[in-house]
């Protein structure tokens, strides 16, 4: 089974279709600062718009005092959330980086699990400043694809329920599935949670009582596709997530592995996600020099 591989109907990028980033900003943030809201999504504290709410329930403080719409954060502050402190300064803004994460079994998508289980964060590389952020979650007995940044906005904006990104799945069922399940399943079942469906379901073949499907959903609820088999008395016997919107787990990539995207591969992320992408310039001294990827992981035409 050739797990790099899309089913019909996805969303597709390609080159041709990339915008001009936008232009870089010149503005001093040292003397003026920069809006709070803008500095706690970068670092993935929350979403611009939940940050926004934050402050109007007058739950952040600058230096003791009650923050405003339209505060800004300056070299020196002090700021508090819910009275605890937080350590804004190492969400200074630096070049976006994304990962494509490889995942095991057996691992799970937090910092630190108190059963000591081992976490995918311990497999990506240091960062000095920032900190890495999931998008999304998959479960301990999920595989595949995860994608990392260090952009806090940029993860928001692609975990969005607004957005609706599609997640494929390579999915492996023990015995046969009745076409009326299959149906059943694009049309919507009933969960604890609420109705939920496939988008897209596309057998795959398999040999024996295993039978391997690639599906498609656009939401990003916990365990929805091994949920949804299990609701029509499906056993699903392997679960691996080969694509997260554009991006598509490399093939050759083994577990544990990283792929960083490129310079070129960013631009159609960010197209992909609205956002404008504002490239930060790091002093010679900080700059890594990374070699050239020999392929680009994208769903193309």
């Amino acid at each position: 089974m050739k797990h790099q591989k899309p089913a019909n109907g996805s969303a597709k990028i390609t080159p041709q279709a990339t915008s001009k980033p936008a232009s870089k900003s010149k503005t001093n943030t040292t003397e003026i600062g920069e809006r709070i809201q803008k500095v706690l999504a970068r670092g993935g504290v929350a979403s611009r718009r939940e940050i926004e709410r934050w402050i109007t329930e007058g739950r952040l403080k600058i230096n003791g005092n009650t923050v405003s719409l339209g505060d800004r954060l300056k070299e020196g502050d002090h700021l508090q959330l819910n009275d605890r402190v937080i350590n804004w300064q190492k969400f200074a803004e630096q070049p976006t980086r994304v990962l494509i994460y490889h995942k095991p079994t057996g691992e799970v998508v937090t910092r630190n699990d108190p059963q000591g289980r081992p976490t995918v964060f311990a497999n990506l590389p240091k960062l000095q400043t920032s900190r890495w952020i999931s998008v999304g979650r998959l479960d301990i007995n999920t595989s595949g694809l995860l994608l990392v940044t260090n952009n806090g906005e940029l993860a928001n904006r692609l975990m969005h329920p607004s957005t609706e990104v599609e997640r494929e799945y390579a999915v492996r069922i023990l015995g046969e599935v009745p076409e009326a399940t299959l149906e059943r399943l694009q049309q919507g079942v009933e969960l604890e949670d609420g109705l939920a469906r496939f988008d897209a379901i596309n057998f795959s073949g398999g040999e024996g009582a295993n039978k391997w499907y690639y599906v498609i959903v656009k939401e990003g609820r916990n365990r929805l596709v091994r949920r949804l088999w299990e609701s029509q008395q499906m056993v699903v016997s392997r679960l691996m997530r080969v694509r997260y919107g554009p991006v598509v787990l490399p093939e050759g990539l083994k577990t544990h592995a990283v792929y960083e995207l490129s310079d070129k591969e960013l631009d159609l992320l960010f197209e992909f996600a609205g956002l404008p992408r504002v490239k930060v310039e790091l002093p010679e001294s900080k700059v890594v020099k990374k070699s050239e990827p020999k392929k680009h992981f994208f769903k193309r035409d």
